[in-house]
């Protein structure tokens, strides 16, 4: 096997990571931005190693980006001053269950992820992969500062579904629909 660079700012996440917002087939545009592949990943608080190894990979992207993070400015801002891409679904979304006992960062990039799924062979079949899905998500983390403002973002890279989930976004599943436990002879 090949020696692999370690990228500090690079991230697998653990395999009871869910998906959420899986926009990972066709990119979407969010207020005529350029349109960006994306998924929500919801790591639960009880993922410490995924979680350390995030605020270990948004430190690193802080001090790989402070020329960009301090730009026209006489010192570079405190990373606790910056916006970064790990959040408190407790806090953040109180009201959305799916969120609670969560941490959630949002992923994008404007190439398509690689989709592979637990034997590392490429999944084709769109509707096996949706918001709901729990598997694991390469991720890197970058500083960026933009027309004022300025933080540290998280970019999708790949994705590995480990195992269905409940599909999330309240729209049942065929076969969810058509489970009835009479089956009603609806022909005579």
């Amino acid at each position: 096997m090949a020696n692999r660079i370690e990228n500090p700012m690079k991230v697998i996440t653990g395999p009871d990571t869910r998906w959420s917002y899986a926009n990972v087939w066709e990119p979407k545009s969010i207020n005529d931005g350029t349109p960006k592949y994306s998924v929500a990943l919801l790591i639960p608080k009880s993922d410490t190693v995924t979680l350390e190894k995030i605020k270990k990979a948004i430190e690193a992207a802080y001090t790989e980006g402070a020329g960009k993070l301090k730009g026209n400015g006489k010192s570079v801002p405190p990373l606790a001053a910056l916006k970064t891409p790990l959040r408190d679904g407790d806090v953040e979304k109180p009201d959305d269950e799916t969120y609670a006992g969560h941490y959630f960062v949002n992923a994008n990039n404007t190439s398509a992820p690689g989709i592979v799924d637990a034997n590392r062979q490429p999944i084709l079949t769109r509707s096996e992969v949706y918001s709901g899905v729990y598997g694991r998500a390469s991720i890197s983390f970058y500083a960026f500062n933009t027309s004022g403002n300025k933080g540290i973002a998280c970019s999708l890279n790949n994705l590995q579904k480990l195992r269905d989930g409940e599909p999330l976004g309240g729209k049942a599943s065929a076969e969810s629909d058509f489970a009835t436990e009479d089956e009603d002879d609806f022909l005579s």
